[in-house]
């Protein structure tokens, strides 16, 4: 199980990082993105803290990839810090996306999909088919996610990556001990989605090590 979406203490988590990270290895992952919200207020104080927790997969077997997640940034202004976010140290760059639970600005779903420094557009609610066909494109991840309130477009997600060719991964955005899953309720969340058993089992297992090869891990 990886999860690329999660958030600590650094943001609006409820957890310092080694908590997080032992939490979800004794579960089961295999890998988790420590993504904590950032503008260009707060990107060097989230990115020097979250960057030392790196040290952690010395002492547990799980990948610890460091990241940022792009959160209500005007559009004009994301290819901007999400090129900042990379220069400072980030192995993963997230864009909230246009989730229908949040007064997200228009447009931000387009101007994350055309930076080439971001890897995963998060919960782009009601994402148009030719956004998605840029993002198959430009090799950016669309996310399904367990994540409540945020989880309510995942059958639309699915249907248009469907539709284009656009690769999907599985998230849980964390702010919370108990939002960690299992693989096995990750497939249960695709399956919700409205994919097959196989399509999801595929997202799962494979599109994990393809965006890991795409930030270079």
């Amino acid at each position: 199980m990886f999860d690329f979406h999660t958030h600590t203490i650094f943001s609006d988590g409820e957890l310092i990082p080694s908590e997080l990270v032992r939490r979800a290895f004794v579960i089961g992952y295999s890998g988790i993105g420590l993504t904590d919200h950032v503008d260009f207020a707060n990107l060097d104080h989230v990115q020097c803290g979250v960057k030392k927790a790196k040290v952690l997969e010395d002492d547990f077997d799980i990948r610890v990839i460091v990241g940022v997640e792009i959160t209500h940034v005007p559009p004009s202004r994301i290819d901007e810090l999400a090129t900042k976010a990379k220069k400072a140290g980030a192995e993963l760059v997230i864009v909230h996306g246009e989730t229908v639970v949040e007064p997200v600005t228009p447009g931000t779903n387009l101007a994350a999909i055309e930076s080439p420094d971001v890897d995963i557009l998060a919960h782009p609610g009601i994402i148009t088919v030719e956004e998605a066909e840029l993002a198959r494109e430009n090799g950016i991840f669309l996310e399904i996610t367990s994540r409540k309130g945020h989880n309510t477009t995942n059958g639309h997600v699915a249907k248009v990556a469907k539709e284009t060719g656009a690769r999907l991964i599985v998230d849980t955005d964390t702010h919370r001990p108990e939002d960690l899953i299992t693989g096995d309720f990750a497939l249960k969340v695709a399956i919700g989605a409205g994919l097959s058993e196989k399509e999801g089992d595929l997202i799962i297992k494979k599109n994990p090590s393809e965006l890991l090869k795409k930030i270079g891990l």
